[in-house]
């Protein structure tokens, strides 16, 4: 059998849709957040690959969770997240939880609706931000917002790929009931551009993600590390503004992404805003705002 390490894409953190561990992010903190990427990457990867066999996925993700509670040692990323979380006496829950979500990656090709999309989210999204909150101390009531962003990236990053996910992996996240209030169908994400009808079943999600946006509105205030506020306030903003491309554009025709004036655009804009809020919070609480 292939062993974890030789299933990697070769895609980095500095590759991905949104902000990991950026400069923002306080060095002592990078460690464990990278080994947590790592670990997670690798797994999505054998999750995601076009010609391993589902039994032999499975049973790679297997061996993942073996190395990383600490029954093997024969996966690095695997002892590597180990140590890092032995480190700093934290819990494997949350890269447990992502474990669960690749497994349904192999297991469960459709979802029937939103709550089932969501239920998805829960493995698959939310425990990526928890544990980056946990790396930073910060209190759990932080989460419920946590929640709403990172499923709301997650549904971004499913609309995005919609016509990848299903023409490389036969894997659709645009929940049936979907599909049928907009009168499409599953097999229309095989084309070349999208019908009236799958563009109204995208822009329905589009709008529900940006209910989770709104929701998420108040998390980088909520944040008492400085520089993950920020950072969470430009993921915020490049969320919402992805989110307004996708009720534009055509996934299937055309890239929605942001371009490199783009994030650099929205990440001044999500820095001022996030700053913006935390000197008012620190100015609410009788502090000044070199005391953060």
């Amino acid at each position: 059998m292939v062993t974890p390490a030789e299933l990697r894409s070769g895609k980095g953190h500095r590759d991905e849709n949104f902000p990991v561990a950026s400069r923002l992010i306080h060095p002592r903190h990078r460690a464990p957040i990278l080994a947590f990427y790592e670990f997670v990457r690798t797994a999505d990867d054998i999750a995601d690959h076009a010609t391993l066999a589902a039994a032999e996925k499975l049973a790679l993700l297997d061996r993942l969770e073996a190395t990383l509670l600490g029954s093997r040692d024969d996966d690095p990323v695997g002892v590597a997240l180990r140590s890092q979380l032995e480190m700093r006496q934290l819990s494997p829950r949350h890269a447990l939880d992502l474990l669960t979500a690749f497994r349904m990656d192999v297991t469960k090709l459709r979802y029937s609706d939103w709550n089932d999309l969501i239920g998805y989210c829960t493995y698959s999204a939310m425990p990526v931000g928890r544990f980056v909150l946990d790396v930073h101390g910060e209190r759990r009531t932080t989460w419920p917002a946590n929640d709403a962003l990172c499923a709301a990236l997650q549904v971004i990053n499913h609309l995005q790929d919609c016509g990848k996910d299903y023409r490389d992996l036969d894997r659709v996240y645009i929940p049936l009931d979907v599909f049928a209030a907009a009168g499409s169908s599953v097999n229309e994400l095989s084309a070349e551009r999208g019908s009236p009808a799958l563009l109204a079943a995208v822009r329905q999600l589009a709008r529900r993600t940006g209910d989770l946006l709104r929701a998420s509105s108040p998390f980088s205030g909520s944040i008492e590390d400085t520089r993950l506020a920020l950072e969470v306030a430009v993921i915020q903003t490049y969320a919402e503004r992805l989110v307004a491309l996708l009720s534009e554009r055509d996934p299937l025709r055309e890239r929605v992404h942001l371009g490199k004036a783009g994030v650099a655009g929205y990440g001044v804009l999500g820095l001022s805003w996030g700053a913006t809020r935390r000197i008012g919070r620190m100015l609410a609480a009788g502090r000044k705002p070199q005391d953060a």
